[in-house]
């Protein structure tokens, strides 16, 4: 059976996956939400093979999620680094359920990560909120025109 070109679903999750649903992306991103920027720094820090990572890479950036940008240390040849952009950074949200969704079903021994509000600000978690700021429990995934369903 041949693989289904994600890109050109009409279902937006399908084609969120096609830019971030291969295997590592996601801790590359979560690395880039610490402060890692450079391909050194994402390599250590995942055991990642270099292959895989500089084409993870490229689908971050071909897709706006990373941007590539040049530096040059004194005495070495030029080399890229990579930040998140305005799109990256809106990922921070999907990151903060996967870490939530984690530590509730999948708990570590010596207990949970925690989000926070800034540095050692108050405890906070993931939710639906509605267009008045209240956080609404009960949420149902509607067709559209767009994505009929199944």
């Amino acid at each position: 059976m041949p693989t289904r070109d994600l890109m050109s679903d009409s279902c937006a999750i399908a084609r969120t996956l096609a830019v971030v649903g291969e295997r590592w992306t996601l801790l590359i991103l979560r690395d880039a939400f610490l402060g890692a920027t450079r391909f050194s720094q994402f390599r250590r820090s995942l055991g990642i093979a270099p292959d895989v990572l500089t084409d993870r890479l490229a689908t971050l950036v071909a897709h706006g999620v990373l941007a590539r940008e040049t530096y040059r240390e004194e005495g070495s040849r030029a080399r890229e680094e990579y930040r998140l952009t305005d799109a990256g950074r809106e990922l921070h949200v999907v990151l903060g359920a996967l870490q939530q969704w984690g530590d509730a079903h999948l708990p570590w021994p010596d207990g949970p990560t925690v989000l926070r509000c800034g540095p050692g600000g108050d405890p906070l978690h993931v939710g639906f909120v509605d267009d008045r700021g209240e956080q609404v429990d009960e949420v149902t995934f509607r067709p559209t025109a767009a994505f009929p369903g199944v």
